[in-house]
């Protein structure tokens, strides 16, 4: 398989976009791979890259966007934090990625028993972890169920899994309300901002369609 060049990128669509790291994932679940030599697609992206996707996830080891979307060099841009949320610094990559070097979709990337969450939901307390889990209390308050505080912490999955899928809800929210660049992009149509959950026990990829 062939990297993206310049004009591969221009002709790519949100939808297209989408379509191919839905065809990745089918891949890799079904434990394919597309054909790539990737040494050359290192000789051949050594003078530009031309992302179609930028993919912000996890830093969770088993959660490689290249690896489950079966992407090789230069295919997608990969914005990986604890908790795949954003903040000033992720939004300006996010931005680049888009407006300067022309991807066509953001895909926010959660995934089931996430370890980050699981310490929000426990209201963990270590150093910097601190602060950084704050980032994923707002999904943890704005899932209701259960009401019972005995089971609103990482020994229910149930609840873990709910809050991953809200504080994907609601980093492309933020991402809408603090990045003027991005909104209007994905409100004029030139890209698509969508959310995904991984699923660590099958491998598949989940869109919010």
């Amino acid at each position: 398989m062939k990297v993206q060049t310049k004009e591969t990128q221009e002709l790519m669509t949100p939808q297209k976009s989408l379509d191919l790291l839905k065809e990745g994932n089918a891949r890799f679940q079904n434990n394919l791979k597309a054909n790539r030599d990737l040494l050359e697609q290192v000789k051949q992206t050594g003078k530009g890259q031309f992302p179609f996707a930028t993919i912000l996830s996890c830093i969770d080891s088993r959660v490689s966007s290249e690896l489950i979307f079966d992407q090789g060099i230069g295919d997608v841009f990969s914005v990986r934090i604890a908790g795949n949320f954003v903040n000033e610094d992720i939004l300006g990559s996010m931005e680049f990625a888009c407006k300067l070097a022309g991807t066509k979709l953001i895909v926010v990337l959660g995934h089931t028993a996430c370890g980050a969450v699981k310490g929000a939901c426990d209201d963990a307390k270590l150093g910097n972890l601190t602060a950084m889990l704050s980032k994923i209390k707002p999904a943890v308050n704005s899932v209701v169920e259960p009401k019972d505080q005995k089971l609103r912490n990482s020994s229910n999955i149930e609840f873990v899994n709910n809050v991953a899928k809200k504080n994907v809800e609601l980093t492309i929210d933020q991402i809408m309300k603090e990045s003027d660049v991005l909104a209007e992009m994905q409100n004029n149509g030139k890209i698509q901002i969508i959310g995904a959950m991984y699923d660590i026990n099958t491998g598949k990829v989940s869109f919010y369609e």
